[in-house]
C-alpha cells in the first residue's frame, strides 16, 4: 500500500543482470571506483526489473556509485526517480528497496550512495555537508535526464529519513524535480544544531559542542563516532531499538553501511550543525508528499517542514515567509 501511494503521487506530480565479479571504472576526472557487481543487497532482486551498476559525477568533482533499476519489457520514455537515504545508510539497504519497488511500478529508478560513503568517491570517508548532499540529488537528476529511456520532464526524487530533508532542499533549488517524497524525514541541520526536540537550542550548548569539535579536529580528525549502538541497552528508546533491529541484524546489516558499523567521523557532519536549510521550501511549486508514521519520534520534523512549506511559518522555524504559491499539490 505504501509503495502504491508513492507511485501515485510521483506519477501525478510529474505528468541488467548481475555478474559475479568486481568492475573498476575510471571517470574523466580520474576517480577510480571499484564496484561490486554481484548482488549484495539486503533484499532479493525482483524478477520484474532489470538491474545495473552505474556511476555519475557531481559538480563538486566527485563520482557517485548507483544502482539503476528499470521495469522489464518497458517501452518508450518513462518517468524516473532518484532515491537516497537514510542518512548513514547505503544503496544496498532501504533506498535500493524503494528504487526497486518503484521500478516494479513502471519507473526508471536510481538508488545512489552519497558522496564520501558506500562505493562513491570522496576522502576522507564518512563526511557530509548540506551543500554537497543537495548537489548529490541534483547530479542524480543530471544523470537520469540524459538516459534515452527517461522522460526528462517527469523526474522525481525520494529522500528517506535524513535524506527527506535533503530532498526538500533539492526540490527548492532544482525546478527539474517535478515531484518529491520525504519519507519519515529528519531535518539534519535542525537536529544537529538544536538536538532532539530542540532540547539543546541555546547558545551555551552549541558553543560547548563547537569547542569539542574544534579540539577533535586537532587531536584525531579521523575518529569515528560509531553507528547504531551495540550492544543495545535495556532502556533504549523504541526508535533506537528499531534502528538496531534493522541495521545490526541480518534483516538490514551491510558491510559498507556507516549505520551498521562505525558511523560517521566525529567531525564528519560538522557542517550540518552550523547550517539551517529548507529556508526556501515555501517556494517549491512542484508536487511534494511529506510522509510520516503517526508515532514516529521524528514526526515533528515532517510536520514543521510541511507547515512551513505551505504556510511560510511553523514551530521551530525562526523565519516567517510567504505562503506557498502552489499549496494544492502539497
Amino acid at each position: 500500500m505504501k509503495q502504491t501511494i508513492l507511485a501515485a503521487i510521483l506519477l501525478s506530480g510529474m505528468l541488467a543482470g548481475c555478474t559475479n565479479k568486481e568492475q573498476t571504472k575510471t571517470e574523466d576526472n580520474m576517480t577510480t571506483l571499484t564496484l561490486t557487481q554481484e548482488w549484495d543487497k539486503v533484499f532479493p532482486l525482483s524478477e520484474k526489473v532489470n538491474h545495473s551498476k552505474v556511476t555519475f559525477k557531481t559538480q563538486y568533482g566527485l563520482t557517485l556509485a548507483a544502482d539503476l533499476y528499470t521495469p522489464k519489457d518497458a517501452e518508450g520514455k518513462l518517468a524516473a526517480i532518484a532515491v537516497s537515504g537514510p542518512f548513514g545508510a547505503t544503496k544496498e539497504q532501504s533506498s535500493g528497496l524503494y528504487a526497486m519497488k518503484m521500478a516494479e511500478r513502471g519507473f526508471v529508478a536510481l538508488a545512489f550512495d552519497p558522496s564520501y560513503t558506500g562505493e562513491s568517491s570522496g576522502e576522507p570517508r564518512r563526511t557530509a555537508s548540506p551543500d554537497i548532499n543537495t548537489e548529490d540529488f541534483m547530479a542524480a537528476v543530471d544523470f537520469l535526464s540524459k538516459q534515452e529511456n527517461v522522460d526528462a520532464d517527469r523526474i522525481g526524487i525520494i529522500g528517506i529519513c535524513g535524506w527527506g530533508g535533503i530532498a526538500l532542499n533539492a526540490a527548492a533549488t532544482d525546478t527539474r524535480i517535478k515531484a518529491t517524497v520525504a519519507s519519515t524525514m529528519y531535518d539534519m541541520t535542525r537536529v544537529s544544531g538544536n538536538g532532539y526536540y530542540d532540547s539543546e537550542d541555546k547558545e551555551e550548548s552549541r558553543h560547548a559542542a563547537r569547542e569539542a569539535l574544534a579540539k577533535q579536529r586537532l587531536s584525531d580528525p579521523m575518529a569515528m563516532a560509531g553507528g547504531v549502538i551495540d550492544p543495545l541497552p535495556d532502556d533504549a528508546p523504541q526508535f533506537v531499538k528499531d534502528y538496531y533491529d534493522y541495521y545490526k541484524t541480518a534483516r538490514g546489516y551491510h558491510v559498507r553501511s556507516g549505520n551498521s558499523n562505525d558511523g560517521w567521523r566525529v567531525i564528519g557532519t560538522q557542517a550540518y550543525s552550523n547550517s539551517r536549510f529548507l529556508y526556501y521550501i515555501n517556494e517549491i511549486r512542484s508536487a511534494v508528499l511529506v510522509m510520516h508514521g503517526e508515532k514516529a519520534h521524528s514526526r515533528y520534523f515532517g510536520e514543521a517542514a510541511y507547515h512551513y512549506m505551505v504556510e511560510g511559518k511553523a514551530e521551530g522555524y525562526n523565519t516567517v515567509g510567504k505562503p506557498n504559491p502552489c499549496p494544492e499539490n502539497k
